[in-house]
């Protein structure tokens, strides 16, 4: 498995545990930025991160900003890319499982290690139902065309 990541300035730190963390498990990080705590523009990051997803260069994206809020509107807007913001592992299980998310976006003022590690390993593992769920995921990929 190959993972995109990236963060802004406000979520290095975390971006880095993370990228450090699933090196240790085994799985192929690629990168983005930023790489250290000066000031940057979030945007920047989701497009790399958001590119590398729907080019094949990774699997999956993990993105982070203070908030992340910033990085799920920002990677939204690329089509192809459902983002989904997940402070709990709970919403990256449902995230998957239901909406066939593709990035992963997560808070680094407002999550702890241990809690990121969680939200990934489960984001990571889990499979997309489909079934019924994939008609509601083909609805949203209708407003795509519009």
């Amino acid at each position: 498995m190959k993972i995109s990541i990236g963060s802004d300035h406000a979520a290095f730190a975390l971006k880095e545990h993370i990228a450090a963390y699933l090196r240790f498990k085994g799985v192929e990080v690629l990168d983005e930025g930023t790489h250290s705590e000066d000031s940057v523009d979030y945007p920047i990051f989701a497009e790399k991160v958001s590119k590398d997803v729907l080019e094949g260069k990774a699997d999956y994206g993990i993105l982070m900003c203070g908030t992340g809020l910033g990085m799920s509107i920002a990677a939204n807007k690329f089509k192809g890319i459902y983002a989904a913001l997940c402070l709990y592992p709970t919403m990256a299980k449902y995230a998957r499982l239901h909406n066939n998310a593709n990035v992963l976006v997560m808070a680094g003022r407002l999550m702890g290690p241990t809690l990121a590690e969680e939200t990934v390993d489960t984001f990571l593992s889990t499979e997309f139902a489909g079934a019924r769920h994939q008609r509601r995921v083909d609805e949203i990929k209708e407003f795509e065309n519009r």
